[in-house]
């Protein structure tokens, strides 16, 4: 059945892209994400009317990413923002989504900050570090470089925080934290602030942090044409940043009280990915880093079984 569904979605996708960029229908789409740096083209998209023009009604609909998965499961969202071992979890646990293109890589945006006395990693050993909750990407970054590290997140005491919340604990010195994970823009209060502690490691150092766009099955399944119009618009947002940075990093800085200034440098710590680089990752580093990744999940307890990573993505809307 899975097949069928695959090819006759094949048949009306290619129809779509005979046609060029034709308007969507007005399909109302809601989706999911965050205040990352990462996702502002998302909003630009909407705020510029890119997605109107492709004939999408889009919401955007801030959600935890912790939670992100039950607004899926429960109809609230049909699609999503998040990163790429995420999905792994959502699947595993039952929360069906699927992949359609690549938004960013981060190069620098994600990255732990410790006090002036944390000297390398390995003495976080016993130590105290904020951090989202177990099946996020600051609490898999977590675990990646304490694994890349000899480590494990069992040799440290991980208090729960958003990425926001622990930037700004840190920086306030609240509590006894020796570490924190967090992303841009609020990975900057803490550049900003070195007597606050340091950036120890950041996604330069240990580049496993990317980002996708994906939607339930079922979605995909019923509205190709809206699929496509959503990679479509994402690709002429980036193309807007490029003829018009000045005016964009205005209305995406917006988006998280930045000025239009403090958003291009923010953004200056990650890439987003064009057509042509989203062609190039889902032809084999997106199915080398799931793979890995789903094993350190595994190996963490995240998930208990991995769950068909050949299902994971659907390249067709990005061709």
């Amino acid at each position: 059945m899975r097949s069928v569904r695959r090819s006759m979605g094949a048949v009306a996708a290619a129809a779509v892209m005979a046609a060029g960029p034709a308007a969507a229908d007005d399909t109302p789409v809601a989706i999911g994400l965050s205040g990352w740096t990462g996702f502002a083209p998302l909003t630009l998209a909407k705020e510029a009317g890119i997605y109107k023009k492709h004939g999408l009604d889009v919401s955007l609909k801030k959600i935890p990413q912790k939670d992100r998965h039950l607004a899926i499961a429960s109809g609230d969202v049909q699609c999503a923002a998040t990163t790429v071992e995420t999905w792994v979890v959502w699947n595993a646990n039952g929360v069906a989504t699927t992949q359609i293109f690549q938004l960013d890589k981060s190069f620098g945006a994600d990255g732990m900050v410790v006090r002036s006395h944390i000297a390398k990693i390995t003495d976080l050993k016993g130590k105290t570090v904020a951090a989202s909750a177990p099946g996020t990407a600051p609490y898999f970054t977590l675990a990646w470089m304490l694994k890349k590290n000899g480590l494990s997140v069992k040799d440290v005491k991980v208090v729960t925080l958003e990425p926001q919340a622990a930037a700004n604990a840190f920086v306030a010195g609240a509590g006894e934290l020796d570490a924190a994970m967090t992303y841009e823009p609020y990975l900057s209060s803490v550049r900003a602030k070195p007597e606050a502690g340091k950036i120890i490691a950041t996604t330069l150092d240990y580049p496993m942090v990317m980002d996708t766009f994906g939607c339930t099955p079922k979605f995909l399944q019923d509205n190709p044409k809206a699929a496509k119009a959503l990679a479509d618009s994402y690709f002429e947002a980036l193309e807007m940043i490029k003829r018009e940075p000045k005016k964009a990093f205005e209305i995406m800085g917006a988006d998280v009280k930045q000025s239009g200034d403090a958003f291009e440098k923010s953004q200056a710590y990650l890439r987003w990915q064009d057509k042509a680089a989203n062609q190039k990752f889902f032809a084999g580093e997106h199915a080398q880093f799931s793979k890995e990744a789903a094993d350190l999940l595994l190996e963490i307890g995240i998930i208990k079984q991995v769950p068909d990573l050949k299902a994971l993505a659907d390249t067709r809307f990005i061709q």
